[in-house]
């Protein structure tokens, strides 16, 4: 399984980006996705995640309104528009993928290299 996540970069604060996570090996349709976030000394966290058919979705509290998850099941690929980014949203972001759509990363059992997102005051 491989989770290949690009999009990266450096915004303005206010500014957006689009990440980008192409999946092989698996059955991608078939399989819960989502997004982690690891910023510098601090503990991964939850970002969001979607059903295998894109019908349902959670967010953390701290992106609600900003950032948007989606997935196209044709392409083996998950995205996230993230928009009105700011400074605390600097991070690495992971996609991951599981069998249950939950906030828990114990639950998610590949993990991909990760892409930096660094937003600027």
């Amino acid at each position: 399984v491989q989770l290949q996540a690009s999009g990266g970069g450096l915004v303005q604060a206010g500014g957006s980006l689009r990440l980008s996570c192409a999946a092989s090996g698996l059955a991608f349709g078939s399989r819960v996705m989502a997004w982690f976030r690891q910023a510098p000394g601090k503990e991964r966290e939850f970002v969001t995640a979607i059903s295998r058919r894109g019908g349902s979705t959670d967010y953390a509290d701290s992106v609600k309104g900003r950032f948007t998850i989606s997935r196209d099941n044709a392409k083996n690929t998950m995205y996230l528009q993230m928009n009105s980014l700011k400074p605390e949203d600097t991070a690495v972001y992971y996609c991951t993928t599981g069998r249950s759509l939950t906030q828990s990363d114990s639950a998610y059992d590949y993990w991909g290299q990760g892409t930096l997102v660094t937003v600027s005051s």
